[in-house]
């Protein structure tokens, strides 16, 4: 998303919105905000919108943009959403510190661009109930509309929390995609688990460690990840966010940026 038309939502919002008390800053519970997806769906016909840059430094290669990763999501029950959405990356090493899957591409250190659309849902399995967590299953396929890899790839992850003692919440996924490459089609696991913290009803802190990992290419990629992440509400509808983190192994990028925002309608 353009710097440029991120102020100009910004201070929209800023200008339209009505004063609010601390009572009426509820949690958007978008999917951008890490990683690691939010264990609800949105609430039956609730609409939020998602979206974000993404910069990622690839070690040796091109560097990674990634653009707008837009994300629909449509709340159709108190437990079920439709989701679709749109994004372009260029670069070199995929995009795998997102929740908008991307390919592996070109062996090397080519440049290569590709641009992507994603849709499924998102259904709630449980509630917290004790050691009981919430927990979600997310439904989704990736279909390139251009790029150097055409294959559809299917994705299953499975979401699952707990709100603990000051409100603090802990939630980890299992990410599984069938992904494609010009080697062909290969299994890849992405595990991750985030720690929310909220500093005031408005602001939110957090940590997190995800990793992406292959299984079925001649070189195998282990990529892991950790880096901190905020976000904060300027309107009852809107947060912007900004989270960042550090590759841990020579497969893993150095670093990456991530910015962006959710606007609840």
């Amino acid at each position: 998303m353009k710097p440029g038309l991120l102020r100009g939502i910004v201070l929209a919002a800023l200008i339209h919105a009505p004063l609010a008390s601390a009572q009426q800053f509820t949690e958007l519970d978008t999917d951008r905000d890490a990683f690691t997806p939010a264990t609800r769906p949105v609430p039956a016909g609730g609409v939020l919108m998602e979206a974000s840059y993404s910069f990622i430094d690839n070690r040796g290669t091109p560097a990674t943009n990634s653009f707008p990763e837009l994300l629909i999501r449509l709340g159709a029950t108190e437990r079920f959403e439709w989701r679709v959405g749109v994004n372009y990356e260029s670069g070199s090493g995929g995009s795998v510190v997102t929740a908008v899957e991307g390919g592996e591409g070109v062996a090397g250190d080519a440049l290569t661009s590709e641009t992507s659309v994603l849709y499924g849902f998102k259904a709630l399995l449980t509630e917290q109930d004790g050691l009981v967590p919430r927990s979600s299953a997310l439904v989704e396929a990736f279909t390139p509309l251009s790029g150097e890899v055409w294959g559809t790839e299917p994705a299953i992850t499975y979401v699952f929390g707990w709100e603990l003692v000051h409100e603090w919440r802990f939630d980890a996924a299992m990410r599984y995609v069938l992904a494609d490459s010009t080697e062909g089609l290969f299994n890849k696991w992405l595990p991750s688990a985030v720690l929310r913290i909220p500093v005031t009803e408005r602001w939110e802190l957090h940590a997190e460690w995800f990793g992406s990992w292959s299984d079925g290419l001649m070189d195998e990629k282990v990529r892991p990840f950790v880096g901190p992440g905020t976000h904060f509400m300027i309107a009852p509808n809107l947060e912007i966010g900004c989270r960042m983190g550090w590759g841990l192994t020579q497969d893993a990028a150095s670093y990456f940026v991530d910015s962006g925002l959710g606007w609840r309608f």
